[in-house]
């Protein structure tokens, strides 16, 4: 986790629990580009896991890890447990990527992994719905942030992974 005397400086620095309670130091991330997302099961935007999962599929293999962090900030539309979050992801849409325990995006209970995701983008916004999108580079920097309308699959993202695995 990031040490409070000093600033996070990438992902790398920070820890986070997984979907099962695990720890997960980020540095194991190390060289990987990652998609990092906030997720819902309830959303609209929630066959968005299908989009995720084909990329998850297309390039896990050159590097791509497809990161899900279920959120019940917006219409509290991520009211289940873990379990049945992974349920749900497993049996609706065969999700296989890293998935984690579900946390806050804004506000004074936020993860501090979206602290320093939102403040490293270029748009320093709060999180404004369900399904926003980070890429970060292998370096652990934020390379790019999209909004929930951007689909996982738009040429926009595509290039920026592309781009960042090729590296």
């Amino acid at each position: 986790m990031a040490d409070d005397a000093k600033p996070a400086d990438s992902v790398h620095s920070f820890c986070v629990k997984s979907l099962e309670g695990k720890d997960v130091d980020l540095s194991e991330y190390k060289g990987k580009v990652l998609l990092v997302v906030n997720v819902a099961s309830e959303c609209g935007a929630t066959p968005q896991y299908a989009q995720l999962q084909a990329l998850h599929d297309k390039y896990a293999d050159k590097g791509l890890v497809v990161m899900g962090f279920p959120c019940n900030q917006f219409g509290s539309q991520e009211p289940g447990s873990a379990e049945d979050i992974r349920t749900f992801c497993t049996s609706q849409y065969s999700v296989k990527f890293p998935m984690f325990a579900k946390i806050d995006v804004n506000g004074n209970d936020q993860a501090p992994l979206y602290d320093y995701l939102k403040t490293s983008a270029s748009d320093h916004s709060n999180i404004g719905w369900n399904f926003e999108k980070f890429v970060v580079g292998k370096d652990g920097k934020v390379v790019a942030r999209f909004k929930t309308r951007v689909k996982p699959d738009a040429e926009e993202v595509v290039k920026v992974i592309e781009e960042e695995l090729a590296k």
